[in-house]
């Protein structure tokens, strides 16, 4: 009886060890992914960004530079085309964003209910484009291991945001996400996100991020291409004022 007790004793606990959810509860699988996509002291790329339409086959295509310090300091700044040129978002710790474009003159913050809307007519929602980590902003729970990844549900704290859930599947061994599936407050998957991870130097990126508007059918890819890693970029470049360009200062 006793062998018989032990044999169970040890086939469940083989079992439970091989459970992610045993070994690393949900929550620490997502600060670890925040850490991966923070890792760097400060990130700078040009940005290729691509906007599809999967009915008609119609492209349209921007060029943009991003700048990030820390885990908390994001800027975007459009080049191309012409019509785009000069647009530049900014996010800062808390979940505070700014947006700057040349019609308006000055920058204005974007509030929690704007976060909800296309950022800058994208597929990306500015809640999307939030340098926050998402550890901070979702309540994760485990749901299941897969071939390469493991999949976890993802629901907003903020009652304010779009989404019900997302469902995150991070690799296995590294912990970048793979793909994310977004589901609206009917709990209807209405958008997907799929990503290319790169290594270079000691840190991990974004090569390449596909947001998918599965009703709209159309999609936005996000191309990071010359990416240079811990520079010391200055505070300086991620302030408010800087939005504005000196030729347009007032």
């Amino acid at each position: 009886m006793k062998k018989i007790t032990i044999t169970i004793t040890i086939s469940l606990l083989i079992i439970l060890s091989s459970n992610p959810g045993f070994c690393q509860d949900a929550y620490t699988m997502i600060q670890k992914m925040d850490q991966l996509m923070q890792a760097p002291k400060d990130k700078q790329g040009n940005v290729k960004i691509i906007l599809s339409n999967l009915k008609s086959g119609k492209i349209k295509e921007r060029e943009a530079i991003m700048k990030q310090k820390g885990k908390d300091k994001r800027l975007y700044q459009y080049t191309k085309p012409e019509s785009q040129a000069g647009i530049a978002t900014l996010s800062l710790p808390d979940g505070v964003m700014w947006m700057y474009m040349p019609a308006f003159g000055k920058p204005k913050k974007i509030s929690l209910l704007s976060k909800s809307q296309a950022f800058t007519g994208t597929d990306f929602s500015y809640e999307d484009m939030e340098s926050k980590s998402y550890s901070e902003r979702y309540i994760a729970s485990f749901l299941e291991e897969e071939d390469n990844t493991y999949a976890l549900e993802l629901v907003p704290k903020s009652d304010k945001s779009k989404y019900s859930k997302i469902i995150a599947h991070l690799d296995k061994i590294d912990n970048y996400p793979v793909l994310m599936e977004y589901f609206d407050n009917g709990n209807k998957k209405f958008k997907e996100a799929t990503y290319k991870y790169k290594f270079s130097g000691q840190y991990w990126y974004a090569e390449e991020v596909v947001m998918t508007d599965l009703k709209k059918e159309h999609s936005t890819t996000i191309e990071m291409k010359d990416v240079k890693f811990d520079q010391g970029l200055s505070d300086d470049e991620f302030t408010v004022e800087s939005l504005v360009p000196p030729k347009e200062e007032k």
